[in-house]
Order: C-alpha cells, then structure tokens, then sequence
C-alpha cells in the first residue's frame, strides 16, 4: 500500500487473481493477500523505507572530544593568547575628543598614539607566537618569515575582536576607546571602513579567547608563505591546530558545524585586509612628519623595499658612481713625502706593523658608519628572536 490509498474494484469485487491478471485490480489482489495470511501491520507504507533506515544507521555522529594531547594543545594556546592580549570586559575603557566628529587627512595627536601601542603589541604577538608548541623549533629564519607574514592579520584579528558596535568604537590594549572617525584619523585612512565592516562580520561567529588564540596560531603557522626553509614542518604543526580548532568549535555548538570553515574563511579576507594595510603604509609615511615607526616598518616590509616604493623620485634615479681613485703615481709619491716628513720630525720611519694598524682603524670606521640606521635604530628587530644580539627579543623580556 501506497501512501495509504484506498483501493476500489469496478467490477463484484470478485475479480480472478493469478500470475497473468494480478495487475489488473489492485483491490481484489490486496484482498487475496490478506485471504493467504498476508499481515496488515507487516504493510509497507513507504516502498524506499527499509534503503532510507540502512543510509541512516550509516551516519554516526562525529565525537566531539578532544584527545588528550589535543586538549594540552588548546590549553596552552589558550593561555598564551590570554597572557598576551586581554579581553574586552577586562579593560578600563577612556576615550578621547580628540577630531571625533569629522574626518581629516591625519591627526598627529591620534597617530603618536596609535603607532605607539600599535608597536606594544606587536612586542605582545612575538611573545604568543614564541609560547605556540612546537613555534621555536623552527628555524630562527623561518620564525621571522612568519611573524613578518602574519603580524598585520593577528594584529587586525584582535582589534576588532574588540569591536562594540552599539557604540560602533574599538578598544586597544591600554583602554582607549576610538570611533570610526578618529581610527580614520589616526592613520587608518582608507582602510577604516574595510577594517569595521570585518569586524561586523566577525560577531556572528561569538568567537571565544580560546577560538581567537587557535585562529591566530592557524594563521601563524602557515606553511604557504613564501620564502620559508622548511614548509612541510610548518604544514605539520598547523595540523592540530586545525583538528583543534575544529572540535572545540563543534563542542562549543553542536548544531552550528557549519561555523568551523567560517572561522578559516576569515583567514583569506584578513590576508586582504592586510595587503591593503602595507598599500596604506605606502601613503601614511608621505604624511607623518617623521620616519615610521622602526617595529611597524619592520613589520609591514624588507625595509630597503619599503624605502624603494616611498621614495619614489630617490628610487628612480641611479645611485652616482663612486669618484675614481687618484693615479697609482701620485698616491705613492703622497705617502713617500708623508714617511720622509714623519721620518724628519722623529728620526726614524713608522715600522710595517704600524702602517698596517692605521689602515684597519680606518676601514673599521667607515664599516661602522655604513652600518649606522638612518632612523637611529639598527635594523633586525625581529630577526633576533634568537637573542644572540640585542633587539626585539631582548624588549619582551
């Protein structure tokens, strides 16, 4: 029986049922069924019924349990981001009136700010990255690489986890508390409006500290950037990052599995978000009064690059060529009358040894001034995570 139908014979209800005219009335077979012991409650309501319980038993539900090793992972990566960027509701929130009812060029007053917590926590996300499992096991090179990769994505990630859009304001590190205008104000530029519309697209996930930490790591320790020494062992600790990431996000909502790859979706748009942030760090250095920052330059490109693409009209032209040496002949004839007028005052010719120490002071101290920094910092702030020179490792301490 079909979708429970009624039967009805046209004829006595009495038609002939065998082999050839069983199909004939579906009335009367049902009837001879039932006659030979056919039982009414084993009637099928649904043909397919029987396939459908057999796809059903084959769908098991996924465990959303996490190895122990796994829940070590989730802990430590959780306590590191903890330790390093405080939430929200834990920040004594003040705010400023500094340009906040209309949009200018560049508020001087709000980009000192700005650019001086923006290097505080830069500082704070080496520190994660160096707490992250498995991080300094890495090649001092390739831990450069990718802080250098994904320092302006965790950077954004966690400013606008701060995001309370009711006031539609941003909340850094110390508590200041900055409107759309003034982030546009203090150097965000044309990047503000990209920036806050990320952060709206964030509030729908209800992302924990714990989610925020694994998402970090993930974006961290990714094995596609370039220049990397060793990718594969970078690929093989974001795996339990990722499978960590997952379960948590599943256990946390059972009846949401779809927001896991949501999460890694906001990976890509951050990657956008980012490369329009070093666009914007191209025109920023045209209008502050001084050189940028040395961690935020650092961080945003090989310096000599950035150099290149600020200083356009420097950069398009060659540099002069060095002035040719003075004839072989007049050097010698020079240094000759130099001996004889030392050998004349003192009675006697400088020895070989002495010669041969004045000329290394001298190389010594053109070495010295070609390696001075322009900006009165050496470059190599991140490159010292290994703490064999002074730098930016020594500053987390």
């Amino acid at each position: 029986i079909q979708k429970n139908m009624v039967y009805t014979c046209h004829r006595d209800k009495n038609c002939q049922i065998n082999k050839v005219t069983r199909n004939r009335c579906q009335y009367c077979r049902l009837q001879k069924c039932f006659e030979v012991g056919m039982s009414k409650e084993a009637v099928r309501n649904d043909r397919n019924k029987k396939k459908k319980d057999v796809k059903e038993e084959v769908v098991l539900p996924e465990s959303y349990e996490l190895s122990g090793e796994l829940e070590e992972l989730v802990n430590k990566v959780s306590k590191a981001h903890q330790e390093t960027f405080p939430s929200l509701c834990q920040l004594g929130k003040y705010t400023t009136n500094s340009s906040s009812d209309h949009r200018v060029q560049l508020d001087l007053g709000l980009w000192d700010k700005f650019s001086e917590l923006s290097t505080k926590c830069i500082i704070k996300i080496v520190e994660f990255a160096k707490r992250l499992p498995g991080f300094t096991s890495l090649t001092i090179a390739d831990q450069i690489t990718l802080l250098k990769s994904a320092c302006l994505d965790i950077l954004m990630l966690r400013i606008c986890t701060r995001y309370t859009p009711e006031q539609d304001t941003m909340t850094f590190s110390d508590g200041l508390t900055l409107n759309r205008t003034q982030m546009h104000n203090a150097g965000f530029g044309p990047l503000t409006d990209l920036v806050f519309a990320f952060a709206g697209q964030l509030l729908p996930l209800e992302m924990d500290d714990t989610e925020t930490g694994l998402l970090s790591a993930i974006c961290l320790i990714c094995g596609d950037r370039m220049d990397l020494e060793e990718p594969e062992k970078v690929d093989k600790l974001q795996e339990p990052l990722l499978e960590a990431l997952k379960i948590y996000a599943r256990r946390r909502r059972p009846n949401k599995p779809h927001m896991f790859p949501r999460m890694l979706m906001k990976i890509t748009d951050l990657r956008g978000i980012s490369t329009k942030g070093a666009e914007r760090a191209i025109t920023l250095k045209m209008e502050i009064p001084g050189p940028m920052p040395p961690l935020i330059r650092e961080m945003l490109e090989n310096p000599e690059a950035f150099e290149d693409q600020t200083d356009s009209n420097e950069s398009a032209l060659p540099p002069p060529p060095p002035p040719p040496p003075p004839p072989a002949v007049v050097v010698k004839q020079e240094a000759e009358d130099e001996d004889d007028s030392w050998a004349t005052e003192n009675g006697s010719e400088p020895s070989p040894e002495e010669e041969d120490e004045d000329d290394d002071d001298e190389l010594g101290d053109e070495e010295h001034d070609r390696a001075s920094d322009s900006d009165g910092e050496p470059w190599g702030v991140l490159d010292n995570l290994d703490g064999s020179r002074k730098g930016f490792a020594g500053r987390t301490q």
